[in-house]
């Protein structure tokens, strides 16, 4: 046997295990790629045990794998647990075991992939847009009951603009269309969508606006779900009514719109009235209004004929004569009243006369009697009141005089 260890060069030292293990540690471990990343995969197993989740992720095709925990204390965190068969996006970073000579994926966070990504981004812009207030009922606008023009945002290929004329035209003869074309499918479909919107807004003359496509897969409905078109909708100052046609999912156009109509023959059933129905609403209320003046006026004669049979009942003119004579009672009375009043008050008045003219000084003077005077004016009441020599002046009946008091006599002793 041939040996060819002697051609061989061996080296003065060599790595140990741990030191091997260590380096390849140090770099994974310290490599910014792989200290936080994302990777998305199938989950093809996953086991739960006292300190966490273990999992193998692995490509659809297990041309590869890696092994992945979740401890404990971040469970409650994630989005989504990892189950077998499920398509997840994982956050995480690389993580080696020197004792195994293993690394794994250490993971902190897991979205769903695939329909599920684009359902959790769906909630997340829902919620968001939610806190906003762009779907509060009390931003929603009354329609118009008889617009005169009303704008349309699809495409021109799409069956919904052809649905739509024709409705438009069977309900609504005469009506005004305004179509302002746009993508509805796509990644630049948003983008259109929004300039259509702001086209009908500059134009002015649209009272509300349908935005509209057909039918579609759920990806087909995707620009529907996205931020600007939600926002222009939102913002646009013409009501707008959204007829998507689908059944299954509601899109936040929907919710943004101030009516929502999931067919486009139905978003354009709501925009106008069916002239057909309005024109026999209005014959109904003419019928009506006739009905309910002749109930009027019949009601009227009624109440007309009541009356007359009460006055007839109460014999008016002979309640008059009797008013009459009642009055001429009361007047009689009053003038009795009055002349008594007026006799008595006179007779009164002769009396206060009669005793005036007894007390009237004059009288007394005419009969005899005077009048003795100071020359200051006071009356002299008592002899014993008066000085000899005082001037005095004495009022007579007819004139006065001027005397000198030569002699004061006392008052004779009564008999």
């Amino acid at each position: 046997m041939t040996s060819y260890l002697p051609h061989l060069l061996v080296p003065d030292t060599a790595l140990s295990v741990a030191g091997l293990t260590g380096y390849i540690q140090a770099l994974l471990e310290q490599d910014n790629h792989l200290s936080q990343f994302w990777v998305t995969g199938e989950v093809s197993s996953a086991t739960r045990y006292r300190s966490g989740l273990f999992f193998t992720l692995q490509d659809p095709d297990a041309k590869a794998a890696i092994s992945c925990v979740v401890w404990n204390s971040q469970l409650e965190k994630l989005t989504t647990l990892p189950a077998q068969g499920e398509q997840l996006i994982i956050l995480g970073r690389i993580h080696v075991h020197p004792q195994r000579g293993q690394y794994q994926l250490i993971v902190w966070q897991a979205l769903p992939g695939g329909e599920g990504l684009r359902a959790l981004r769906y909630r997340q812009l829902r919620q968001r847009l939610e806190a906003e207030g762009l779907f509060d009922p009390a931003r929603k606008r009354i329609l118009p009951i008889h617009p005169q023009t009303v704008a349309v945002v699809t495409s021109p290929q799409a069956a919904a603009w052809g649905d739509i004329q024709r409705t438009l035209r069977r309900r609504y003869p005469g009506l005004h269309v305004l179509f302002s074309p746009a993508l509805v499918q796509g990644e630049q479909a948003p983008a259109s969508i929004v300039n259509a919107i702001r086209r009908v807004e500059l134009d002015a003359r649209s009272d509300v606006l349908i935005l509209s496509r057909g039918g579609g897969a759920i990806e087909d409905m995707a620009c529907f779900n996205d931020e600007r078109v939600v926002r222009a909708i939102a913002d646009c100052s013409i009501p707008v009514i959204a007829g998507i046609g689908h059944q299954r999912d509601e899109t936040l156009a929907d919710l943004a719109a101030d009516l929502c109509a999931h067919t486009p023959t139905a978003a354009a059933e709501q925009a106008v009235p069916q002239l057909a129905a309005l024109q026999t609403a209005h014959q109904e209320r003419g019928l009506a209004l006739k009905a309910a003046v002749y109930s009027r006026l019949e009601s009227a004669y009624k109440q007309q004929r009541h009356l007359n049979d009460r006055l007839y009942k109460l014999r008016l003119d002979r309640k008059l004569q009797q008013e009459r004579q009642n009055l001429q009672w009361m007047r009689q009375r009053l003038i009795q009243g009055s002349a008594l009043q007026i006799q008595q008050a006179t007779s009164y008045c002769q009396s206060l006369q009669q005793k005036l003219a007894t007390l009237d000084p004059e009288a007394v003077l005419k009969r005899g009697y005077a009048v003795a005077r100071r020359t200051n004016g006071t009356i002299v009441r008592a002899a014993e009141a008066v000085a000899p020599e005082e001037m005095l002046t004495i009022q007579l009946g007819q004139g006065q005089l001027t005397v000198k008091v030569t002699e004061v006599l006392a008052r004779s002793p009564s008999v």
